[in-house]
């Protein structure tokens, strides 16, 4: 099949091409390429994969044409960043995705997959279905349940839409997180022998590894009869309270670490049941947090991943911004850098 990614070449992206190439599929990776294209142009140097530098909010949509499977990854990711300017939040998560469903629709696409996150949920004491009741409290979690239901209503008999809402983000990619509760926790415990625990570390959160994740993406790229539906995706057992969760971290890398509390208590808590996927799938994930968080710590001692600006989303986003800002009060005043 041919594929297009939106937002490729990201922390999900390059695992999740890395896999689709693997297993024979033409890819189209459509991204604005904000963090690099370092990796993802040695991949596209090697393999059948084009890249493709536009935006989904005016991007051409003849990339469409002969695209089987649309997997819409592209957003400003996570609820912090999300804060840093709703306005365009709300204008690339939804409104470009639903323009991207649309598009895809319209071209012939046969399916398209959006993002979507546990983070709908917002907090809730019991543990949480599809079917359960949706309580967004950041502008990424409503933004993405704003696109989820508009692009469910762009789906017909032949044009197949489906909604994973992913658990958190953990483990080793070529293009790192280190904003992500896990990734955080080890690199912390590498740099100062501390872990950081957002207060009061009684919240729940569900978790999945980056490879479970591009495994997810193509159970239901290929899977039957699932147009028009939602899907929680991680697993019952690794629904963790972050401080329990941060003394599982800390013991399996086997070095002595100190727990360090830090923020207001966390307004986002939530246990999440992912009994449909593994019921209507079979999808069960392939790793831990305890593999995830020596994977992680590994990488980091060998010197094959660096925290930088570019692997802290918030940050880079940020100086993004602010680079913007600047630009514009530059032509603004007709001078030139």
């Amino acid at each position: 099949m041919k594929v297009l990614v939106t937002g490729g070449s990201g922390y999900v992206g390059i695992p999740l091409i890395e896999l689709l190439l693997e297993k024979g599929h033409m890819v189209k990776c459509l991204d604005r390429f904000y963090f690099g294209r370092e990796f993802i142009q040695e991949i596209a140097d090697d393999r059948s994969l084009e890249l493709i530098a536009d935006d989904i909010r005016w991007f051409d949509p003849n990339a469409l044409k002969g695209v089987d499977v649309v997997i819409d990854l592209a957003s400003l990711a996570n609820d912090p960043s999300g804060e840093l300017n709703p306005a365009k939040t709300y204008d690339i998560n939804f409104l470009g995705r639903v323009r991207v469903a649309k598009f895809s629709k319209e071209y012939g696409v046969r399916r398209y997959i959006l993002a979507s996150t546990c983070s709908v949920y917002g907090f809730q004491d019991s543990v949480l279905t599809e079917e359960s009741r949706t309580n967004p409290i950041t502008t990424y979690a409503k933004s993405a349940l704003m696109a989820e239901k508009d692009v469910l209503l762009v789906s017909c008999s032949d044009f197949d839409v489906v909604v994973p809402r992913f658990a958190t983000v953990y483990g080793l990619s070529h293009k790192m997180r280190f904003d992500l509760a896990i990734n955080a926790m080890v690199l912390r415990l590498y740099q100062t022998g501390k872990i950081a625990v957002m207060r009061d570390g009684a919240q729940w959160r569900p978790f999945i590894h980056v490879k479970d994740v591009a495994k997810a993406y193509l159970m239901l790229m290929e899977a039957e009869d699932v147009n028009g539906q939602v899907f929680n995706v991680g697993s019952d057992e690794q629904n963790y309270q972050l401080y329990p969760l941060a003394k599982l971290v800390g013991d399996c890398l086997n070095k002595p670490y100190e727990i360090e509390w830090y923020g207001d208590p966390d307004k986002r808590s939530y246990r999440v049941s992912f009994n449909k996927i593994k019921s209507v799938l079979g999808f069960e994930p392939d790793y831990t947090p305890h593999e995830g968080a020596k994977e992680i710590y590994e990488a980091l001692e060998k010197g094959e991943i660096k925290d930088t600006a570019k692997s802290r989303t918030v940050e880079w986003y940020r100086y993004l911004l602010d680079s913007e800002r600047l630009l514009n009060e530059v032509l603004q005043r007709g001078t030139v850098l």
